[in-house]
């Protein structure tokens, strides 16, 4: 089994920051590409950020500025860096990751259960 947990989610006021964090845990023989994607109330999944094992990340557009992504391969921990958090982030945030089980296994995305971050005005 495998798990993915986010934590680091939260209130905050406009302008504020908040880092997000995501660990895999369980049957896991390597990760490729981790992430973070968010879901707004009433709207679709919606992508952020990506990051390679060797650390190439690739945003969306918007995010580009405010947001940063990161990872710890040993700890199998993806970060997001959210500065300058507007009421429009509110959202359900959700990690992911691209990962084998076992030498002969195939790639697979997992997701984590997402943590609600929530901006006020």
């Amino acid at each position: 089994q495998v798990q993915l947990l986010e934590s680091g989610g939260g209130l905050v006021q406009a302008g504020g920051s908040l880092r997000l964090s995501c660990a895999a845990s369980g049957s896991i023989f390597i990760i490729k590409t981790m992430g973070w994607y968010r879901q707004a109330p009433g709207k679709q999944r919606e992508f952020i950020a990506i990051i390679s094992s060797g650390g190439s990340t690739n945003y969306a557009d918007s995010m580009k500025g405010p947001f940063a992504i990161s990872r710890d391969n040993a700890k199998k921990t993806v970060y997001l860096q959210m500065n300058s958090l507007q009421p429009e982030d509110t959202a359900v945030y959700y990690c992911y990751a691209e990962l084998k089980q076992s030498p002969g296994s195939s790639w697979r995305d997992y997701w984590g259960q997402g943590t609600q971050v929530t901006v006020s005005s």
